[in-house]
């Protein structure tokens, strides 16, 4: 810090770490062809998949949160496998997060502290962070991820194709101009209070260019200016008033969406407020989304699913080495054996959809 620092600045803050800037963790982590084609074209297709040109069903799927590489790398070999059974029909994205907003406290996340034990080693969280999603991408799974911190962006978002702002920060000033500069379809949850007016006033602003302070890839400040971004849609995962999945719901979010100038791109949540925090419901909200695309809505165009290799959740507590393999840390996941379950009935049944209408 300068000794210049004004003494009236910085009195809560107890110190600052040095962190290698973005650029640095790039270079010694690069993307590689292979993953870069893989991101981009997935781009791509979730991008059409918005805009009505690709009929298939986007699925973002995969554990609430990252917390134990092993597991996860274990879990993204299974969905592998089963996005290809599916591919006709379903576009299987898989969620890898790494930031987590809290309410109030908690474990923020595998890039704030990733050896889970309060020691907030950041600049060991981005880089296994960084680590992950290129064994992800060497698969062959694109991957789905929240963007919380401004900066985290500029470290990671070369590696990923589709991305969130969550119930928190979609009101935010600050992530909407964020959201304006990412490069990857970007879906905006509504309000944690179910507002849906929220994420569509979010939609219109990150579609609009924005000036504002960040970073660049040396890690100065700069000043970012961005076109905007004109890939998004909305994101209905419920609200304190219940759950907002259903039709009627789905049909007022159209309508707010076209009053706005903006198409009817809606992916539902199957977890927070619309399976009542409950993950034993998220099954039902996934097969009432597939009802209503079978049934003629095309502005239903995915779902997000939080799921595990093993069903439930579970505390962190003093010792991580005591965690249960393959259970979510964070909000608790349907496990893997449903999981498959769900995706081989939604592509049987849009396939099915699609064979009716031929007839």
């Amino acid at each position: 810090m300068s000794n210049n620092a004004p003494i009236t600045s910085n009195l809560n803050v107890k110190s600052m770490d040095h962190l290698d800037p973005p650029a640095q963790y790039i270079d010694r982590r690069p993307i590689t062809p292979k993953i870069a084609d893989l991101v981009t074209l997935a781009r791509e297709d979730i991008t059409k998949i918005l805009h009505g040109d690709d009929k298939r069903f986007l699925m973002v799927v995969g554990p609430c949160s990252i917390h134990d590489e092993k597991a996860g790398l274990e879990y993204a070999e299974k969905l592998c496998e089963l996005k290809e059974r599916v591919s006709e029909n379903l576009f299987v994205v898989m969620r890898v997060y790494f930031e987590k907003p809290r309410t109030t406290v908690g474990w923020k996340g595998l890039i704030n502290d990733p050896n889970l034990n309060g020691t907030f080693d950041m600049a060991s969280g981005l880089d296994r962070a960084r680590a992950f999603l290129l064994k992800i991408g060497e698969m062959g799974m694109p991957t789905a991820s929240e963007f919380l911190d401004p900066f985290t962006p500029q470290y990671l978002a070369d590696l990923v194709s589709w991305g969130a702002i969550g119930a928190r920060t979609t009101e935010s000033q600050t992530h909407r101009q964020m959201a304006s500069g990412l490069s990857m379809p970007i879906g905006y949850k509504n309000g944690t209070g179910g507002s849906l007016q929220i994420a569509v006033d979010a939609l219109v602003a990150s579609k609009s260019p924005h000036s504002f302070l960040g970073i660049d890839l040396d890690g100065h400040a700069a000043i970012v200016n961005t076109t905007g971004n004109p890939a998004g849609h909305i994101i209905l995962r419920g609200g304190t008033t219940g759950p907002n999945y259903d039709a009627e719901t789905v049909a007022k979010a159209k309508s707010l969406l076209e009053e706005a100038g903006l198409e009817p791109s809606i992916v539902i949540d199957c977890s927070h407020a619309n399976s009542y925090k409950d993950h034993r419901n998220q099954g039902k909200v996934c097969r009432d989304a597939i009802r209503q695309r079978v049934g003629g809505d095309a502005a239903v165009v995915g779902i997000m699913l939080e799921s595990h290799i093993n069903e439930g959740a579970q505390q962190l507590g003093d010792d991580p080495s005591s965690l249960e393999y393959g259970v979510s840390i964070t909000d608790a996941c349907v496990g893997w054996d449903e999981t498959e379950k769900l995706l081989l009935e939604a592509n049987e049944a849009l396939s099915a959809a699609k064979v009716g209408a031929l007839a």
